[in-house]
């Protein structure tokens, strides 16, 4: 939408307005006309941009309007990225008459007056469009366009499919019996208050059908002494919804309507409820609810009378569902996609209705598989395919048309552009911050994982994510990305042991949906195996890389791109990043995981404005000297490359935030201190002030001076220290300690039995991660103190004394390893009470250890138990029958008395762990470290 790229580009003036200092003579009146002419130009967007998106109603001439504004935009974020090059070339040019700085001051000069020339043709086009706008007559748009209560979409003309669902005959609803049953039991049972029950989900999955049907139920209609089922859509007057729930009650009890209804204003209407609902047991259904406040519009229209009375509301936005939390009782429940088995029962009663007596034939099935999978269980897919495939012929040919063209049918067929529209609707209803958020997950190919850390510094590196002062910039992105998730438009793929997001994604028919958006906004450009090399041509912001074509070298023409994504290995990427660094672009964002690229080339640090670059798990062997110029990066991730040294230049990098460097040998055999490898760095780190990750860096080559340098890295969240002496231990203590934001700390010695004296920290508040592989024969005072910890792994420590007691108080503490050595006794006793948080518990490799008691009362909170190589331990710990919540058992290499102990046939200590769902034997069989035989024991809770 041309909104969100206005809004950008106006965030872009702001910025630079603030700071004098980078504004040359004259131009500070030029952006501020540019500013004054977007800020005239935002005011009729919204109306603008929904009239443009209104295929039926828009002519060509509005569309071409807001392509011209969305371009106009485009040139003004690029002419501030060139002015701001060219002035920091200025500013770092001196007072030296050298002639290489002469030579560097006419190329300046020339920049300059062509940045000028650009601006003044930028302010004559946006003067061009302004006066453009009054031909078509464009309004002032409000937030929420008052329209009547179930009207929708004020002005559309396309048949909303969500009105239909109120109307689905019950023989047609399939996957929704247990959330059903869970709904009338709310309804029906329970407390006397007056009570919420939400629905939230994303748009498509049926939250509408799934309560319609359940307040239509003959045992719930029976309960309530009236009942009103209200659309209320993103366009309502709270008015309006008064007066048609008074209809709705009066025409369920047949009771006369107030006289002067339509005359009444609000607190009358309020009045006239509360009156004819407070000695009445009453439902009321509020179908689409878009808006946090709408609870406070509603709320006193429905008296508490201790009836148990019920509100149902339906919504996308999990906030809107936790708002009510403020004035009723709530129930939530989130409504899933349906598995497959329901999946396939609903294609079917859709696409054979009427005929093969609702069978699938033998011939469509393997297609029929297909499609049901790409609808990824969401019913209204289901159905609207279906539907569309009920009036093809049952025959392979045409079915096939339909698979190959099915994303050209979500645009045209109007079987399916119904479909399209209401998943939109939630992007159309997103605040303009978050638009280009979403957005940038459809650069990610289809069904695509995406790391949750890595899209949320992508966010940051293309100026997506402001701060607001408070918080940390990544902090505020999370937000961000827990915002769409609460809208029911990112789903969660996996969450880490801390119940925070991981992985994500979104379904695959909401991915169509944001790539056509993508490339009607010119927001992305995507190459794919098979593309013509002339797809490239016209203005691109951003590129996606699915293919490993060498054609990829043809898109580099373009001068405008912010961002480069690939997601495959690639085939002379090699020539593609001489070619793309030999002039400066403003790119921003360059992510080349997983490719074969193996160089990188000299002039890397043309590329001025680059902020990300992720050259992980490539084969990369050397960093240029020339990534010294790269200004303004602010993430280098060269984690699993060859990379073993950074060259001195890299710190110069005060932007850098994030620097990842580690390599990883899966393939050698299991070694703790050789698995994982950091880098070298030079002294000259002190300069990185802005650093929040740093891990591993290899000390031992720069030695003390390196360590103290990191104490004025005081806004490091992250650090991770291998090839650590015995010499360093009282520099890494004073150094960490000035780190007071500090939450994670990973050290490991150089060698086996390298002593590493940490005692002499006071303390780490903001700790929650700890990982210490080294010899410490006495556990630091200071570790029982760090009340926010909720991972410790101890190795090779040696311990004498059972690390147990200095951990089991930790208030947070939710995973816990100790490996290699790390204790030298013989018993590990889990107290009563003790660890009362901890989730995850893993034991490995302790050869003295033989005996593991448990008290009843200890890890009440454990899910998952690892044992690994434990040689003496011959029998299962007995208290394991105590813990209740335990999910996983997971023994690896254990003792054969061990193993046959707990054999489901013949094992005496079997009763031990029936009650635990899943327990896996693994044995290694090498040569690789993750080269397991396993057996897997299925186990289910007993009634």
């Amino acid at each position: 939408m041309a909104e969100t790229a206005v809004s950008f580009a106006l965030g872009e003036v702001y910025e630079i307005l603030k700071d004098e200092a980078k504004l040359l003579r004259g131009i500070h009146k030029d952006f501020s006309d540019i500013k004054d002419e977007l800020e005239s130009i935002q005011a009729f967007l919204k109306d603008a941009d929904r009239r443009a998106a209104d295929e039926a109603n828009t002519n060509d001439g509005i569309r071409t309007w807001v392509k011209q504004v969305r371009e106009a935009s485009f040139r003004i974020e690029d002419v501030i990225d060139e002015y701001l090059r060219v002035i920091h070339v200025v500013q770092h040019l001196g007072c030296g008459a050298s002639i290489c700085k002469i030579t560097h001051l006419i190329s300046t000069l020339i920049s300059r007056h062509q940045i000028a020339t650009e601006i003044q043709d930028i302010k004559l086009s946006l003067s061009v469009i302004k006066e453009r706008s009054e031909r078509y007559k464009f309004q002032v748009s409000q937030e929420q366009p008052s329209s009547s209560s179930t009207g929708g979409i004020e002005g559309s003309r396309w048949h909303d499919p969500r009105m239909s669902s109120l109307f689905i005959e019950e023989t047609e609803i399939v996957g929704f019996e247990l959330p059903r049953d869970e709904l009338v039991a709310w309804l029906l049972k329970g407390t006397e208050e007056r009570t919420v029950i939400s629905v939230v989900g994303m748009g498509g999955l049926g939250k509408t059908t799934l309560c319609k049907h359940v307040f239509d139920s003959e045992n719930v209609k029976s309960h309530f002494d009236c009942r009103a089922c209200i659309t209320v859509s993103q366009s309502y007057t709270v008015r309006g919804l008064f007066i048609d729930m008074i209809k709705q009650f009066c025409r369920e009890t047949k009771d006369p309507l107030p006289q002067m209804l339509h005359e009444m204003d609000e607190k009358s209407l309020i009045s006239e409820l509360r009156q004819y609902l407070e000695h009445k047991r009453y439902l009321i259904f509020f179908d689409d609810v878009w808006h946090e406040d709408f609870c406070d519009q509603v709320e006193f229209s429905m008296p508490n009378n201790n009836k148990r009375s019920r509100i149902i509301i339906t919504t996308r936005l999990m906030h809107v569902a936790e708002f009510f939390k403020k004035s009723f009782p709530v129930h939530v429940h989130s409504l899933q996609l349906l598995p497959p088995d329901k999946a396939w029962e609903l294609f079917c009663k859709k696409a054979f209705r009427f005929e093969l007596g609702g069978k699938c034939p033998a011939e469509l099935q393997g297609m029929s598989n297909k499609i049901v999978r790409k609808c990824k269980g969401l019913p209204l897919a289901i159905v609207a395919i279906g539907g569309l495939l009920s009036t093809k012929s049952k025959t392979v040919f045409e079915w096939q048309k339909v698979i190959q063209n099915l994303n050209l049918e979500l645009q045209r067929n109007p079987h399916l552009t119904s479909l399209t529209k209401i998943l939109s609707l939630s992007y159309d209803n997103l605040p303009y911050h978050l638009k280009p958020c979403l957005l940038y997950l459809g650069i990610y190919p289809e069904d695509y994982s995406i790391n949750h850390t890595s899209l949320t510094r992508q966010w940051i590196a293309e100026g997506f994510v402001k701060s607001d002062g408070r918080r940390t910039i990544e902090q505020v992105a999370d937000e961000y990305l827990s915002e769409l998730i609460y809208r029911s438009l990112i789903q969660v793929s996996s969450i880490g042991f801390e119940g925070k997001v991981k992985n994500c994604q979104v379904h695959d028919l909401l991915h169509e949906v944001i790539v056509r958006k993508m490339e009607d906004l010119s927001f992305c450009h995507f190459l794919y195996e098979g593309d013509d090399e002339s797809a490239t041509l016209g203005t691109i912001r951003r590129l996606s890389i699915d293919t490993s074509s060498n054609k990829v070298l043809k898109s580099t023409n373009n001068a405008h791109i912010r961002a480069i994504h690939a997601f495959k290995k690639g085939g002379l990427l090699d020539i593609f990043m001489g070619l793309l660094s030999s002039k400066s672009r403003p790119l921003k964002v360059l992510d080349l995981e997983g490719t074969l690229l193996s160089y990188v080339p000299s002039n890397l640090g043309n590329l001025f404005h680059l902020r990300y670059l992720n050259l992980r798990n490539t084969k990369v062997q050397v960093l240029p000297k020339s990534v010294g110029k790269l200004k303004n990066l602010e993430t280098l991730d060269i984690r699993d490359t060859l990379v073993h040294e950074f060259p001195s230049e890299i710190n110069k990098l005060k932007q850098l935030r994030h620097l990842l460097a580690f390599h990883r040998n899966y393939e050698a055999e299991y070694s703790l201190l050789g698995f994982t490898t950091g880098v070298v760095m030079k002294k000259g780190i002190k300069n990185l002030t802005s650093l929040q990750n740093l891990c591993y860096v290899e000390v031992e080559h720069a030695g003390i001076d390196l360590i103290q340098e990191m104490r004025f890295l005081r806004q490091l969240r992250k650090l991770g220290l291998r090839c650590v002496r015995r010499e360093y231990g009282n520099a890494i203590c004073a150094s960490v300690e000035e780190m007071k934001q500090l939450e994670s700390l990973n050290i490991t010695a150089i060698a086996q039995d390298e002593i590493i004296d940490l005692n002499s920290i006071s303390s780490l508040p903001q700790l929650r991660r700890l990982h210490l592989k080294a010899r410490l024969e006495k556990m630091p005072n200071w570790i029982s103190t760090l009340e926010f910890l909720v991972k410790i792994r101890l190795a090779l420590s040696n311990l004498k004394d059972d690390p147990l007691r200095s951990l089991e108080k930790l208030p947070s503490l939710l995973k816990v390893s100790i490996w290699d050595n790390a204790y030298d006794g013989q018993i590990l006793h889990f107290r009563s009470g003790g660890f009362p948080k901890l989730k995850e518990l893993y034991l490995a490799r302790l050869n003295r250890v033989n005996s593991i008691l448990i008290d009843k009362g200890a890890l009440l909170s454990l899910e998952n138990f690892k044992l690994n190589k434990m040689p003496h331990l011959k029998e299962v710990p007995s208290g394991i029958k105590a813990l209740d919540n335990l999910k996983a058992l997971d023994f690896l290499d254990m003792p054969t008395e061990f193993v046959e102990s707990i054999d489901p046939q013949n094992g005496q200590n079997y009763w031990i762990i029936n009650h635990v769902p899943l327990v896996f034997i693994r044995h290694w069989i090498g040569p690789k470290l993750n080269d397991f035989e396993v057996r897997t024991i299925r186990l289910f809770y007993r009634e």
